[in-house]
């Protein structure tokens, strides 16, 4: 399934919604490396943007993201509406990010 057939929204422009299929979710769990966190704890001395915590965080978003849109089209969904996202700290250093959304299918509108 195309990224550009998921949306925040209740519909999905130039769509009309045929059928509502359920919640569809994609989970991963991250931790971050030894190496990775001394390197954030370095970027930290110095502010501003903690880009290898940033990039961590943008892979986890992608990965659920990924695994959501897979997670809908194995339940015969062409597009995905109502998408959100949630991060939940495990244990320290190990966080959950959520993405989930309804799985829909959707036809053009003429």
């Amino acid at each position: 399934m195309q990224h550009e057939m998921a949306t925040t929204s209740i519909q999905l422009d130039g769509y009309r919604v045929v059928k509502s299929l359920g919640i569809v979710r994609g989970l991963t769990v991250r931790s971050r490396s030894v190496i990775g966190s001394i390197g954030a704890s370095l970027q930290t001395l110095l502010g501003g943007n903690i880009t290898l915590l940033t990039d961590l965080c943008e892979k986890a978003r992608e990965e659920a993201f990924d695994l959501m849109l897979q997670h809908a089209q194995a339940m015969g969904a062409n597009a995905v509406i109502c998408v959100s996202y949630d991060a939940t700290e495990v244990m320290e250093g190990v966080t959950e990010v959520l993405c989930y959304g309804t799985a829909v299918t959707v036809d053009p509108i003429r």
